[in-house]
């Protein structure tokens, strides 16, 4: 009598759920039923493929822990996180690429970095071939001893220093009314934010660049420091034109200044 008021509440609760969790719960019973007919000596065998099942039925629709009744709930758990953790074993297991660097190399490259301060890992790196050690650069950087001695001067120690000495330049775009698209060119001192120079140009170049830094500062005038953004329009020609007017080219990441 329990049993079929049982029933008959689940018969009256499927009512509510929807076609692909029935669907999920009726696969889950009908594996169950093809586990318990190929059981041995009265205990039921599982197999791999048989956990493999439940385990992404479970993982499509957690709710088949309500319809599970020859494994418990936690066992399926268990099993899925097994499953989960040896899946990124195998994910992050070793492809091959370069070698592990030995303990004693190791050892070698950090004593070298402390006795020799000065040396860089250029230097560093072609030592290490002189003895017969076949390491790459970055490997060589990666386990020198990272120094913590006074930094050198940063960006606005520099600024603060060399302000009456310093101007910027930048080249940015203009939309006009029609569509059409005008690059300025605008050169500025930073001491007191005094505009040196504007030019609006349609094509801009390397040669007009450099032309335009040529009547901005007449040659008893001009800064000891220019600074810039890496845009490919200051090419050769502009280094060229900077470094014969005795201003060092100062070159910065995108949004030093932003």
């Amino acid at each position: 009598m329990i049993a079929l008021v049982y029933f008959v509440l689940a018969v009256l609760a499927s009512q509510f759920k929807s076609k692909s969790r029935l669907e999920a719960e009726n696969a889950a019973l009908r594996h169950q039923l093809i586990v318990l007919r190929r059981r041995v000596k009265g205990r039921a065998q599982l197999t791999n493929s048989d956990r493999w099942f439940f385990i992404q039925l479970y993982r499509w629709f957690p709710l088949i822990l309500e319809a599970l009744t020859i494994i418990r709930p936690e066992t399926l758990v268990r099993w899925h996180r097994v499953g989960f953790r040896c899946y990124w074993c195998w994910k992050s297991r070793p492809r091959g690429g370069r070698p592990q660097i030995e303990t004693d190399l190791r050892g070698l490259i950090r004593r070298m970095s402390i006795e020799n301060p000065l040396w860089g890992a250029p230097r560093m790196h072609g030592e290490l071939l002189k003895l017969g050690f076949e390491v790459a650069q970055s490997s060589v950087a990666k386990y020198m001893v990272k120094r913590r001695g006074p930094p050198s001067q940063g960006w606005r120690t520099f600024l603060r220093n060399h302000a009456p000495d310093v101007a910027a330049m930048d080249l940015f775009v203009v939309p006009t009314i029609g569509f059409d698209l005008l690059y300025t060119l605008i050169i500025m001192r930073l001491d007191r934010r005094d505009l040196v120079w504007i030019n609006v140009t349609a094509h801009p170049t390397a040669e007009w660049v450099a032309r335009q830094i040529t009547e901005a500062f007449p040659w008893d005038g001009a800064p000891r420091y220019m600074i810039r953004d890496r845009d490919r329009i200051y090419g050769t020609v502009v280094t060229r034109r900077l470094r014969t007017m005795g201003i060092r080219d100062k070159p910065t990441a995108p949004g030093r200044f932003a």
